[in-house]
């Protein structure tokens, strides 16, 4: 079984990686929530230069993982160009043009994780990989290749 697989990345297909593998990413919405709450509860004590102080933090740290993302995604030199890749029983194979390529036996995968968005591949290194669902042809497309993680790396993590 083969899935061949193409798209164009975009700094969303990055969010989604960072916000699976890097803790920060995952909880700053969160932590924007809860200093907003105290923000505004501080708000309604009196406290005004406090409240508003708390309110503006919350709303940078909100626009910070987007706008951070999106700013290294344009910084960055292959980021929006096209990807095209294939999966099957030995290996995963990805290549920017002629740019960069790689090939990734499945033993080099120790996790992955399905998001709404797509598949966010963990290697043994810091190095992670975001497969949109959108790089498929189809729905059997992206069910071939998540059969394919399941029986080479195990089930998401």
């Amino acid at each position: 079984m083969s899935v061949d697989f193409s798209w164009s990345p975009r700094p969303a297909d990055w969010r989604d990686a960072l916000r699976t593998s890097v803790p920060l990413y995952r909880w700053a919405p969160w932590f924007a929530a809860v200093l907003g709450v105290l923000g505004v509860v501080v708000l309604v004590l009196g406290m005004t230069w406090a409240g508003v102080f708390g309110l503006v933090l919350a709303v940078i740290i909100v626009a910070l993982v987007p706008v951070g993302t999106a700013v290294n995604f344009h910084n960055h030199p292959l980021a929006a160009k096209a990807v095209t890749g294939t999966a099957d029983a030995h290996s995963l194979r990805m290549s920017v043009g002629e740019a960069a390529r790689s090939e990734l036996s499945w033993a080099e995968l120790p996790g992955w994780v399905e998001t709404a968005r797509g598949f966010v591949l963990r290697t043994g290194t810091t190095a992670v990989y975001a497969v949109p669902h959108r790089a498929f042809a189809d729905a059997e497309a992206v069910g071939k290749f998540r059969s394919l993680l399941v029986e080479h790396v195990g089930p998401a993590a």
